[in-house]
């Protein structure tokens, strides 16, 4: 029988943030609204900042990535705090859309 303190161990490791929805959930408005950006970019680029000029949150951006939804992809030298991604194939699915064919 587990103790206590065992107990409460597992439910902190059960536990995610509370930024990140449950993994069978769809992608919330913001999510939506950023993963929706990439459709338009070549390679499904997805951007940095809104259409405000505000930068995207980076939970946002992790939330998307650890969903499946987007990908790292390149690193910025000049700012590597930067988290440039971009769309999977299932981002574009999750919009209802056919991910791009791959070239060869």
């Amino acid at each position: 029988m587990a103790t206590k303190a065992a107990k409460g161990l597992l439910r902190q490791q059960k536990r995610r943030p509370l930024w990140l929805p449950d993994p069978g959930d769809g992608p919330s408005e913001a999510q939506l609204r950023y993963l929706k950006r990439g459709l338009k970019q070549a390679g499904g680029k997805l951007p940095l900042f809104d259409e405000e000029g505000q930068e995207i949150p980076r939970r946002t951006i992790e939330a998307c990535i650890a969903h499946g939804w987007a990908e790292t992809w390149i690193k910025n030298p000049i700012k590597p705090d930067w988290l440039v991604a971009r769309l999977t194939d299932a981002g574009y699915r999750i919009l209802g859309k056919s991910p791009p064919k791959k070239p060869g």
